[in-house]
């Protein structure tokens, strides 16, 4: 068997990871100064899949330095057109260039929330993707130049955990926060944070507290405060409606149209490999895995044209919008917990809720505050598509259509839901004209919502060109979330 050896990441001060002292982060997670070394090959991984090492990336929790960091070079040398096919495993991109408030405005409070970052791929589609490799690794040979690399390969993935790629995504994102809303933050007014309570979660939101700190010159060093269990209420987790259905019906029929013209390809390529449309997708999703656990362009991406990537990517597009999205019928009803609680945040208010909330740790000042001017959650792309549909963004005129992408849609999974994708919700004061026609003499309160750094319309409550509508427009317009998702959360369970 080959050692497998994770790749040497420089950390922002320009030492190597396996260089840096342990250190103490406000939450310092089981292990934390361990490092470990596992020899891995196919059987492994598909006997003892739930073990795997992380000592290399939990070290990047406490990287200290102020310099700018960079994914290089895999963003830069890696095609955009590429990096975007990959649907709900691109890696982080802003969709638009964030565009500052309007004049005679200033943000007053931000809510954040963020899809953890890079990972290795769970634990059942690990599997698959390994029986795929192994079925090209037993052909009786390759005709193609490009599954020459096979011969000398070793699987090296493993399952579930946060990757250091994923790791500096998270802590490039707590630096630009820091930069953007750096006016809202003091000694006595730090960022409150929450995470959903998968490691991979837990690990994105220290990395994003060591981005923050790191930004400030470790003037502000905010904690991570809430932990939220995934056994029990969790509005970062989509995991409280058993009667929920899934979008494999949907996902199944497209794979079937674009799956076994490759397979049939490929086999050609590799006699003997018998690989079917379902190992198609597996290798398809290898490339994007791979990638960015090399921190370069796996060899696996060469093997797939870019009309296949595409048609890889509307699988992702279909996978969301019908497990947890619109097409779900009880998909938006889990976001309701989140929009009630971000409701509470941005009126100041106790939290009215009667579906995901864990009521004990909202009605508590401690583990709830109201009185923050940032608030960021830690959380999962598909608990985020969920929140997205129950806010009422990315609506589309007709659903996804199974047998094949409309091109004009807007509803496309690696602009919602990249890794270490997050939805950030702005609260702003306006001068206004006052009684007298003067600019200043009134104040009123606007809300816009980013998603990726793009503005979102808003036109479900009015808002302006901008994005811009008015607080109590915004409250008004989450009329679902405020009435419990009409009866919905009762449907997860009878």
């Amino acid at each position: 068997m080959r050692p497998t050896k994770l790749p040497d990441f420089d950390l922002l001060d320009g030492r190597k990871v396996a260089e840096l002292p342990c250190a103490e982060p406000a939450y310092n997670p089981p292990s934390h100064c361990e490092r470990r070394r596992r020899t891995r090959d196919m059987g492994v991984l598909l006997l003892f899949s739930t073990v795997f090492a992380l000592g290399m990336y939990r070290l990047l929790v406490a990287a200290p330095s102020g310099r700018a960091a960079t994914l290089d070079p895999f963003t830069t040398t890696v095609p955009p057109e590429l990096r975007t096919s990959w649907a709900q495993y691109s890696p982080y991109f802003s969709v638009e260039e964030y565009a500052g408030p309007p004049r005679n405005c200033r943000v007053t409070q931000a809510n954040i929330i963020q899809r953890h970052g890079a990972r290795y791929p769970t634990l059942g589609a690990g599997i698959m993707i390994a029986a795929a490799v192994n079925k090209l690794l037993s052909a009786e040979d390759y005709t193609d130049p490009r599954l020459d690399f096979l011969r000398n390969y070793t699987y090296p993935l493993g399952t579930n955990d946060l990757l250091p790629f994923g790791a500096r995504e998270s802590q490039l994102a707590g630096k630009v926060h820091f930069a953007r809303y750096q006016h809202l933050v003091s000694k006595g007014q730090l960022p409150f944070v929450r995470a959903s309570g998968s490691e991979r979660v837990v690990l994105s939101a220290t990395n994003w507290t060591a981005g923050f700190s790191i930004a400030s010159h470790h003037v502000y060093n905010p904690s991570l405060s809430v932990i939220l269990s995934e056994e029990l209420n969790d509005t970062l987790d989509a995991s409280m409606c058993p009667n929920a259905g899934g979008a494999d019906v949907q996902t199944s029929q497209w794979l079937l149209e674009y799956g076994p013209p490759i397979a049939e390809r490929l086999n050609r390529q590799a006699p003997g490999a018998n690989l079917t449309a379902q190992d198609v997708y597996s290798l398809l999703s290898l490339c994007p895995f791979e990638s960015v656990f090399l921190n370069a362009l796996s060899p696996f991406c060469k093997l797939f044209s870019a009309a296949e990537f595409q048609q890889f990517e509307y699988s992702g597009d279909l996978d969301k919008y019908y497990n947890t999205g619109y097409g779900q019928p009880l998909g938006p009803v889990q976001g309701v917990g989140y929009i009630n609680e971000l409701i509470a945040r941005l009126t100041g208010t106790p939290v009215r809720d009667n579906t995901q909330t864990n009521r004990t740790l909202d009605a508590s000042p401690e583990t709830f505050p109201l009185d923050r001017t940032i608030y960021a959650d830690f959380s999962h792309d598909n608990q985020m598509i969920a929140i997205y549909a129950a806010m009422g963004l990315f609506r589309q005129r007709t659903a996804p259509d199974p047998a094949g992408p409309d091109p004009r849609r807007t509803w496309l999974a690696a602009r919602l839901v990249p890794f270490a994708a997050r939805m950030v919700t702005e609260k702003l004061v306006c001068a206004v004209a006052g009684a007298g026609g003067e600019r200043g003499e009134e104040e009123e309160a606007f809300v816009r919502v980013f998603v990726n750094d793009a503005v979102q319309p808003l036109e479900f409550c009015g808002a302006r060109g901008d994005g811009m509508c008015t607080l109590e427009a915004f409250v008004a317009s989450q009329a679902y979330a405020r009435n419990d998702g009409n009866g919905d959360f009762e449907r997860c369970f009878v």
